[in-house]
């Protein structure tokens, strides 16, 4: 099966799944039952888990980066010195210690250390800058925020936000926690398993970010559902990260699936795709994270004899197209395709714990895909007031179950806590979580991920608000207004930004200069690649549906409307030409 999509699986399927398992009983008899029977109000969190398993082995390697290597024991002392230094700076329980810094180790062991106190991670994209950092610094209102040297420059653009920080650099935590002890924090041992461990960014309909919110609970669930149940690594398994250390990809699935095994992580600090294969030789990986973007790219490298150098037999992530699927797998020699579906702020999560094909996996907990109304994106209620779900086979709207042993944590903003969560979907009482996310239905507790709703689209392994980017497009002083919205592109991931512009009298369209303000004002994936120049964009209550009509026409559908392309700053926006979709799956365009 290749292009062909998966539509159901079958009993034969998930039995000749099982028999696959049989290696990492051990590990699963041990560690997957805490995915179904861990409690909220156990003691029980991620700094415990790490150090635990640096109590049991110490002298294995576990952080490994750019001529550094770490063991689990030399880690753990680190961890606890930096602790430290957030002690002496006044962090206590429950608050939160910010960190904006690029892939290094250093974030891992900070992170680390906030969790061990009890206190609160903040995980900020270092892409942000201005308004939307100043934002997501406001709602962190962190104790103390730790930020990598080279990310001063950004976080000062974030003007009176900035300076209200009170703020380390890294290597003045690193001087600090030279006199600091080594020893265990004794805070370590008294959090309980239901408080916040995370907070990690993602992008909502305001179009500004919110920071939803990662309980050790639920990130104890991924350790063994998606660690032992999914992964299974061993102590002899290094996983290579090259996403950001802000993703949950990363915090939570890797450095969860790392420590389920006793195994190494590899940090990088970039994704490089002509230098990947290398890398994991050079890291002695056998495993690696990855977003769906990431092995298309791979893909899109010239064949050499290094696809087949590596030891890599595992892969955990998110977002493999059905379409490439098999020639990934082949091209590259990989065993094993551990997929999964999740979000940040999810509360439940499938993993494709049987290696079947284009699959996002299984979920023993309780969901529902049901029928959605494609103008809304909101789920669909019959006459009984109730909704209604698809058959084995069709594509609806995932919705979760919250319970107690599937709690949401929601977000900072009760407000935006409250939006995601449908009541009275199936009897009076019930309450359900709504991801915003068609799946297919593909049966035997099995779902494939098929897109996303909303005012929000997934770029480069990034969802991206149309509202953030609407607002900077209309910054631009020959803009009067602006609609955004992700289109497909052929042979590439997630959906492009396109904006549809009405221009101000009397002005022309500069692709030089509106690149150049869109290129300095927004993350390089929230980046629009399309530009359509319109008459009119309505702003009735009809307006959804106008954008709904212009996402639907795509870059295909313009008809005398003048259309142009981003290729890089020097260049801007130019006219479209035929082969330019083409350019943006081989990754030539755009460059900024």
């Amino acid at each position: 099966m290749n292009a062909k999509t998966r539509q159901r699986v079958g009993l034969l399927d998930v039995g000749r799944g099982v028999l696959g398992l049989v290696p990492d009983l051990p590990l699963l008899a041990k560690e997957t039952p805490g995915l179904l029977f861990r409690k909220p109000t156990a003691r029980n969190s991620i700094g415990l888990v790490f150090q635990r398993a640096a109590a049991r082995h110490p002298e294995r390697p576990f952080l490994k980066g750019p001529g550094r290597v770490l063991t689990y024991g030399e880690a753990n002392e680190t961890v606890n010195r930096y602790a430290g230094v957030f002690l002496d700076h006044g962090v206590c329980r429950g608050d939160v210690v910010a960190l904006m810094g690029h892939n290094d180790i250093e974030n891992v062991l900070v992170l680390l250390a906030t969790v061990k106190l009890g206190a609160i991670s903040g995980l900020l994209n270092y892409n942000q800058r201005g308004d939307v950092l100043a934002h997501s610094l406001g709602l962190l209102d962190s104790r103390l925020l730790i930020v990598e040297d080279d990310c001063l420059e950004g976080l000062a653009s974030a003007g009176d936000a900035a300076s209200a920080q009170t703020a380390l650099s890294f290597e003045q935590l690193q001087e600090k926690a030279k006199g600091a002890s080594s020893a265990n924090p004794e805070a370590c041992e008294r959090t309980v398993a239901h408080e916040k461990a995370f907070y990690i960014f993602t992008s909502g309909t305001t179009g500004l970010p919110k920071a939803s919110v990662m309980s050790h609970f639920r990130w104890l669930k991924s350790y063994s559902g998606l660690g032992a149940l999914g992964v299974r690594l061993s102590s002899s398994d290094t996983l290579y990260c090259p996403l950001p250390l802000y993703h949950n990809n990363a915090v939570t699935v890797a450095l969860g699936a790392v420590l389920v095994g006793g195994a190494s992580m590899a940090v990088a600090p970039r994704f490089s795709a002509s230098k990947f294969w290398d890398e994991c030789i050079s890291y002695d990986a056998t495993a690696f994270v990855y977003i769906g973007e990431l092995c298309r790219y791979l893909l899109g490298q010239p064949a050499k004899p290094v696809d087949r150098q590596h030891s890599i037999r595992v892969i955990v992530g998110n977002g493999l197209r059905a379409d490439i699927w098999t020639q990934f797998q082949e091209r590259f020699g990989i065993a094993r395709i551990a997929e999964f579906y999740g979000a940040s702020e999810c509360n439940i999560a499938f993993i494709n714990a049987f290696n079947l094909d284009q699959t996002a996996g299984t979920c023993p907990l309780p969901y529902k895909v049901v029928a959605y109304d494609p103008d809304t994106g909101k789920a669909r209620r019959g006459d009984n007031g109730r909704l209604i779900k698809v058959k084995t086979g069709e594509t609806g709207l995932l919705l979760a179950k919250v319970t107690s042993r599937a709690p949401f944590d929601g977000y900072t903003e009760e407000d935006a806590t409250e939006a995601k969560l449908l009541r009275g979907a199936f009897k009076d009482g019930d309450c359900w979580f709504d991801t915003g996310d068609l799946v297919r239905q593909q049966g035997l507790t099995h779902v494939a991920f098929v897109d996303r709703l909303g005012d929000t689209f997934r770029w480069k392994g990034e969802n991206v608000a149309t509202t953030e980017v609407e607002a900077a497009v209309s910054e631009i002083e020959s803009v009067e207004d602006a609609s955004v919205f992700g289109v497909a592109v052929p042979g590439a991931d997630g959906k492009a930004g396109m904006a549809a512009v009405v221009l101000r009298d009397g002005h022309d369209f500069d692709g030089v200069r509106v690149a150049g303000a869109l290129i300095d004002s927004l993350p390089a994936y929230a980046v629009p690649l399309f530009v359509r120049v319109v008459g009119s964009l309505e702003h009735t209550s009809t307006f959804k549906s106008r954008k709904v009509e212009l996402r639907s026409a795509g870059f295909a559908e313009t008809g005398d409307d003048p259309l142009y392309v981003l290729q890089d700053r020097d260049n801007g926006y130019v006219p479209f030409y035929d082969d330019y979709p083409q350019d943006v799956a081989t990754a030539r365009y755009p460059r900024c």
